[in-house]
């Protein structure tokens, strides 16, 4: 790389910003219109021109886009089938295709290493006499592995920018390109660009600028990803915070899978820059608590929601729970305190028993819990411990007689169900949640009863999204009151706030949130017709003047639940599950939460591409 060059790239680099928007399009006027948009909030872009059925022809008309927004810094990449991308032409047709976007105006061009090793020795030249800077990409679409090998594949070529981007197959195989860009971040002249493909790699798409990537890629809307995993721009930017993301920010997240439809990132990070906190709030896609533990370990990560199916499979790897998670055996909420330990809590039972008991007295009622899982066990000894009488529905018999030996409830056949009436019937199951479907079935939640059996005063449907569930319609046509999910999920990601942070949660915007994407939701989906959604209310979270019940201190996690003086975290959350050695956090102590008044809002329940 020869003086001016260096010059040109540096004039280059201090102009592009940290988030890069694909746009795709199956004409230039469809993309030239997207990238229009785009303009109006980021103004680095990269043309797909691979998606384009002819590119070169549509090269003139995007010249001019590119003179009459000189503001805009653009990257041209026509990637080939054989590399992820959707261009059916030979490596040499993809040359010529970038030299003739480097004369229009583009000032980068990607390239693919397995074109670039094929191509004659001074195909970098002629790139670069073209006129424009030069990345060379690699992408893995199947693991993440030998990034050091690929990286000095690379090298040698001298390019303005290095791209790798392998698929994460676990949570760890972030933390493999994390260590990776930080090694590399100062070895060449070359900016590293580092992103992890897959559901399970979205956090290094929030984290890799942290750890050195020299930026990252969005997509330009919900729903054109030119990736697997690959996150919306405005995401990035107003739920993530990305450019906010520095080496003081502290990181949380929910875990378990599937994570892809939950709004705990959009509750909790919309939570976090309400009260100021410098934090981000990701997703963990994982079954392993494992492979959990060991990214959580070396992040670090402060604090997560754990849901299905993880619950019980973290207890073993906690220094101490509560004595309520020990006494139910699963967690859905661990603090990283002080001294780097992990403490486990349950706010799923506060979830699940607050709604219930501001409209019916749980003492002596007649409770029906679907499921045995995590969220179920919270349910049945929540409800066991307020007096009520509670049987217990599950797919495996044995799982089902387990649970009520150990909380003194009682299993009960299916067949009986119908013939039963009861005062609640809670689902504790994932069966009508979006996205998940019973073997053989239609891509449509259903339901975890048939309508013959649901006879009951309340059901209470623990899925919130969609917000009107399968469940919760049939009982509404048979004029039986419904709970939503959405009240159970927002009182437990409140009380998680607070174990946190120390700090009373913002109920009221996390509620909003939540209600407004799942009404967005419902008007795009035909799954839920919006006469059936208009009707849903959503109950508040808290009512004036409650106050939480004080939860046991902590234990062994693998021990029975022992008495514990207490220590508290905050007034209105769960003790601190800490030895006074290791006090929880520095934070001033925190003001005792404001209980808001009812607040009731009605709402609607709710390309395939390859490459980055």
């Amino acid at each position: 790389m020869n003086n001016s060059t260096q010059i040109a790239s540096h004039l280059l680099r201090s102009r592009i910003g940290k988030i890069c928007v694909a746009v795709i399009g199956t004409s230039p006027n469809e993309m030239i219109e997207k990238a229009t948009e785009v303009l109006k909030e980021s103004s680095f872009l990269e043309f797909r021109l691979d998606y384009l059925a002819k590119p070169a022809a549509a090269l003139p008309a995007l010249k001019q886009f590119l003179v009459e927004n000189g503001a805009a810094t653009a990257i041209a990449t026509c990637r080939l089938k054989d590399n992820g991308g959707r261009f059916d032409g030979s490596k040499s047709a993809e040359l010529e295709i970038l030299l003739k976007a480097a004369a229009a105006g583009f000032h980068l061009v990607d390239i693919e290493l397995e074109s670039i090793e094929k191509l004659p020795k001074n195909t970098m030249s002629q790139l670069r006499e073209a006129g424009a800077a030069v990345i060379i990409s690699h992408h893995d679409f199947h693991a993440t592995k030998e990034l050091d090998a690929v990286y000095r594949r690379i090298k040698p070529f001298g390019s303005d920018f290095i791209k790798i981007v392998p698929t994460a197959r676990s949570l760890s195989d972030n933390l493999t390109l994390m260590k990776f860009l930080e090694r590399v971040e100062d070895e060449s002249n070359s900016s590293v660009v580092g992103i992890c493909m897959g559901e399970a790699g979205i956090i290094s798409r929030v984290l890799g600028l942290r750890a050195g990537s020299a930026f990252t890629f969005a997509a330009a809307t919900l729903g054109e990803e030119t990736g697997p995993g690959q996150i919306a721009a405005r995401t990035l930017l107003e739920t993530y915070r990305v450019d906010q993301v520095d080496a003081a920010t502290k990181i949380y997240g929910v875990a378990g899978n599937p994570i892809k439809s939950s709004l705990s990132p959009l509750m909790m990070n919309t939570a976090f820059r309400r009260e100021t906190v410098n934090a981000v709030y990701l997703g963990l896609q994982t079954s392993k608590a494992e492979d959990l533990f060991k990214l959580a370990r070396e992040v670090p990560i402060q604090g997560m929601s754990i849901t299905m199916p993880l619950k019980q499979d973290v207890m073993p790897l906690l220094e101490r729970t509560d004595a309520l998670s020990a006494k139910i055996g699963a967690v859905n909420t661990i603090l990283r305190a002080q001294d780097g330990k992990f403490y486990g809590f349950n706010t799923d039972v506060a979830g699940i028993v607050a709604p219930l008991e501001r409209r019916l007295q749980l003492k002596g009622a007649k409770v029906l819990v679907l499921g045995a899982g995590g969220a179920a066990r919270a349910a049945v000894f929540g409800c066991s411990d307020k007096g009520a009488e509670v049987y217990i529905l599950n797919r495996t018999p044995e799982t089902a007689q387990k649970l009520a030996r150990q909380s003194g409830a009682k299993a009960i056949k299916r067949d009986v169900v119908a013939k039963t009436q009861f005062d609640v019937i809670i689902n504790a199951t994932p069966v009508g949640m979006a996205g998940i479907v019973k073997p053989g079935a239609k891509s449509v939640p259903v339901s975890p009863l048939e309508a013959n059996e649901i006879n009951a005063r309340y059901v209470f449907d623990l899925v919130y999204n969609p917000i009107e569930t399968p469940l919760l319609r049939m009982a509404r046509q048979k004029g039986i009151a419904v709970i939503t999910g959405v009240e159970m999920f927002v009182q437990q990601g409140a009380r998680q706030f607070e174990i946190w942070t120390g700090k009373p949660a913002p109920e009221e915007e996390m509620l909003r949130v939540v209600v407004h994407s799942l009404r967005q939701g419902a008007e795009g989906s035909a799954e839920t017709p919006a006469a059936h959604v208009a009707a849903v209310k959503v109950e508040p979270a808290v009512v004036a003047k409650e106050k939480p019940a004080p939860v046991a201190a902590p234990v062994k996690a693998k021990a029975a639940a022992v008495a514990v003086k207490q220590k508290p975290v905050v007034k209105s959350a769960a003790k601190a599950p800490v030895r006074k050695a290791a006090p929880v956090r520095k934070a001033a102590p925190a003001k005792p939460v404001r209980r808001k008044p009812p607040v009731k809002a009605a709402v609607k329940a709710k390309g395939k591409a390859k490459s980055r």
